[in-house]
């Protein structure tokens, strides 16, 4: 029987740099009008948003091109129009933080549990 070794293949990237409107459209594969609907229904946020006609210096964080990914990924395969995206795409933010907060509270309990068994 062979042995079948899956490789996995990491990106490392500075979360300091930044993207114009265009690299994030060219990044993205998409055109810049769904990112700047994306950007008016919340889904993608500028880093410092100017006013609503100075779109061509905006200017995004490696987090919204994740999340843009993430976007078009759950519009492509649900089939989501902008609203549904951003209400499901705020729901699952809050369940990683969900997630955050039980590993936090697992290892503070291990934690405890730890310091209560050496007392005895």
């Amino acid at each position: 029987m062979a042995r079948k070794d899956s490789v996995l293949t990491v990106d490392v990237a500075d979360s300091r740099v930044t993207f114009s409107l265009r690299e994030m459209c060219e990044r993205g594969e998409c055109h810049a009008e769904l990112v700047l609907k994306m950007v008016s229904y919340g889904i993608i946020e500028p880093i410092e948003p100017t006013a609503a006609d100075a779109e061509q210096s905006w200017e995004f964080d490696l987090a919204s091109l994740m999340r843009l990914h993430k976007a078009i990924r759950l519009q492509r395969d649900l089939k989501l129009n902008l609203p549904g995206l951003a209400m499901s795409l705020d729901l699952l933010d809050e369940v990683e933080a969900m997630r955050r907060d039980i590993t936090r509270l697992r290892q503070q309990l291990r934690h405890l549990s730890r310091d209560q068994g050496g007392d005895g």
